[in-house]
């Protein structure tokens, strides 16, 4: 009688919570429930920056005060368009809108997301989904690349299908140059008149906004209405009435400063528009404090500090002169400079300039040449960089300097502002890109058109001196490359890769011979009997999990063409040959002969390791004990041990 070893693998994986990545639209345009009695209108969707790169926040207006929610799901688990039983959900919150605008507000954070993911999402609920849009992460760790765009200001030019070509124009450019960029940063103006929804509608236009998160900012032309509130939740969020140009977060005015951390940069975005107190907030003694506890608080967990806020204080166009840029100049740079900022990043201006390295209000290096392409930050060196037009509505020409306050000559440069590297002003539209590495950071201001429409000011008048053979779409105006301080002693940094999952499997080792029991010695006329051993099984784990493991076998009738015993007169003492990943043996089971015991005809354990055992190799065998009726007739009988190999 002999028996021998087949093998069947299962693996049982572990239920996991899967949240949901790719940069691709699966709809466009906005669905309605169909066949309801009253249809919702869901619109103005927009994806936001969320607190770290595990989240997003989503915005959306409703025609109607229900109940809704985002609805998330990996994209690979969309089948035709139907979102799986297992997406998830998060509650949307929100409240009226005010009377010019209509509707409704919503927004839900989404939390959980993992990296190198791509996901689906809409908005909505059962009685009606809006279209889906989809949206990927990237490694939470390492290097990556944002954008900043200055101004698009929709409606400025008087022309709005102008002003909202050139802004989806902008987009369109900088992705498809920039795909696995990761957050578009505002510089604020969204919109030329706080509250008027035409404008927001153009501004929210391109499906763009809603497969990257865009990090909001209060403009001077966003902040005399709710609207910006409205459309563009923001996490973290203080809204005291210090961070309030009148100090009133109930009045019909937008406000608040708010932080995010994202990949090892601290994104710090303040309300400008509050910058004294005679206006009724706290001004900018407020932000300066703000900026020092958020520094303070969560400065220890990034490697890099980037401030953002619209009103441009080193600037050369027709804001330079202004009295509150003259006072802000005052406020910020001195503190600015003793929390370790590295870049600040401004709009307002319409115009593109890259400071000098200023350290607490002046020149930080006397020997920095202008439009340097390497600058070394030194202790309390900060760069300022005020961004052009992203939408081509309105352009401002670079004015001279004077005598007046801090808006005195360059030196090197006469005609030029002394606190300015670079200035340029071509009229034509323009986006920054900002590479986030290890010990770095690159700085680019990058053409997203020309003199070509769509160029709603040239378009309409303005003159453009841009050359689209020498300096067209794609083309770089300005690069600089910024090395951070290290003090005197040496910093030191190593990347931590994610570590191989490892892996779990089982084989047998060495060769997979017969298993000969030989020719069975009959006992006391009653039975008879045969012994052997299984072919060792190696067991391999090296999966980080430390997961519990088990491999157990069963066999079948033995069989000799028309003649068969059962199974279950074969049992077995399990043994571990050779000790590794935590393996323990499985419990003897007797012959079933003489008794109503099953034996090996059922599943039975043959070795197991437990929660957190150790990684390693372990070696499994198992003593058969062989016990069959005297009446079975003579023959030569073969059954399979099955193995089955069970881990989470």
């Amino acid at each position: 009688m002999r028996t021998h070893l087949s093998r069947r693998r299962r693996a049982a994986a572990g239920a996991t919570a899967a949240v949901l990545g790719v940069a691709v639209a699966l709809g466009s345009g906005l669905a309605s429930p169909a066949l309801a009695a009253d249809p919702v209108t869901l619109s103005s969707i927009v994806l936001g920056v969320g607190a770290n790169e595990a989240q997003r926040i989503v915005s959306w207006y409703s025609s109607a005060d229900t109940a809704q929610s985002v609805q998330l799901a990996p994209t690979a688990d969309i089948v035709n368009g139907e979102f799986p039983a297992t997406a998830v959900t998060f509650a949307g919150v929100g409240a009226a809108n005010i009377a010019t605008s209509g509707g409704y507000n919503r927004h839900a954070t989404v939390t959980g997301l993992k990296e190198n993911t791509a996901y689906s999402y809409r908005v909505g609920s059962a009685d009606g989904w809006s279209a889906a849009y989809a949206f990927k992460t990237q490694d939470f760790e390492g290097d990556y690349d944002f954008l900043f765009y200055g101004d698009p200001q929709i409606g400025a030019s008087g022309n709005l299908a102008k002003d909202q070509a050139g802004w989806t124009d902008t987009l369109d450019v900088s992705l498809a140059a920039n795909p696995n960029a990761e957050i578009l940063v505002s510089g604020g103006d969204q919109v030329e008149t706080a509250n008027t929804e035409a404008q927001w509608n153009a501004f929210l236009a391109s499906d763009k906004l809603r497969q990257y998160p865009w990090a909001a900012t209060i403009g001077n032309h966003d902040v005399g209405g709710k609207a910006y509130e409205q459309h563009l939740f923001t996490p973290n969020t203080d809204r005291s009435g210090a961070y309030y140009s009148n100090g009133n977060p109930a009045s019909n005015t937008s406000g608040g400063d708010y932080w995010y951390i994202y990949k090892d940069t601290l994104f710090i975005d303040l309300n400008s528009n509050s910058y004294a107190t005679s206006q009724g907030g706290g001004g900018d003694a407020a932000h300066v404090q703000y900026v020092t506890d958020v520094v303070k608080q969560h400065g220890g967990d990034a490697k890099w500090t980037v401030l953002v806020f619209h009103h441009s204080i080193y600037t050369a166009a027709a804001h330079a002169k202004d009295s509150d840029a003259k006072v802000r100049r005052n406020d910020f740079p001195k503190t600015f400079s003793d929390l370790g900022v590295d870049l600040v990043l401004q709009g307002h201006d319409h115009v593109y300039a890259r400071s000098y390295l200023i350290k607490n209000g002046a020149k930080a290096n006397p020997d920095e040449k202008p439009g340097a392409e390497d600058v070394f930050a030194g202790p309390g060196g900060v760069l300022y960089v005020t961004a052009n037009s992203a939408s081509g509505s309105k352009y401002y020409d670079i004015t001279k300097p004077d005598a007046s306050g801090t808006n005195g000559p360059d030196p090197l440069k006469p005609n030029e502002y002394w606190y300015d590297s670079v200035q340029n002003q071509e009229h034509v539209r323009s986006y920054i890109k900002v590479g986030v590495r290890s010990d770095k950071l690159v700085v680019e201001n990058v053409r997203s058109g020309t003199c070509a429409a769509p160029n709603a000011s040239v378009e309409l008048g303005n003159s453009c001196s841009n050359s689209a053979d020498t300096k067209g779409v794609g083309s770089v105006v300005d690069k600089v490359t910024v090395h951070p301080y290290h003090g005197d002693n040496q910093d030191i940094q190593v990347n931590v890769p994610n570590a191989k999952p490892g892996e779990f499997g089982w084989t047998i080792d060495g060769y997979n011979g017969l298993v000969d029991l030989g020719t069975a010695v009959e006992k006391d006329g009653d039975y008879f009997a045969a012994a052997g051993s299984i072919n060792p099984i190696k067991v391999s784990d090296s999966r980080r999990s430390l997961s519990p493991w088990s491999l157990s076998a069963s066999v079948g009738d033995f069989k000799d063409a028309g003649k068969t015993f059962s199974g279950s007169y074969l049992g077995w003492t399990p043994y571990v040959a050779a000790a590794g990943a935590g393996a323990k043996a499985g419990n003897a089971v007797e012959s079933g002969f003489g008794t109503d015991g099953k034996g090996l005809a059922e599943s039975r354990g043959l070795g197991y390791a437990e929660q957190g055992h150790a990684r390693g190799t372990a070696l499994l065998s198992a003593d058969l004990d062989l016990k069959v009726p005297a009446d079975v007739a003579k023959g030569n009988y073969r059954t399979t041990l099955t193995i089955t190999a069970l881990s989470s």
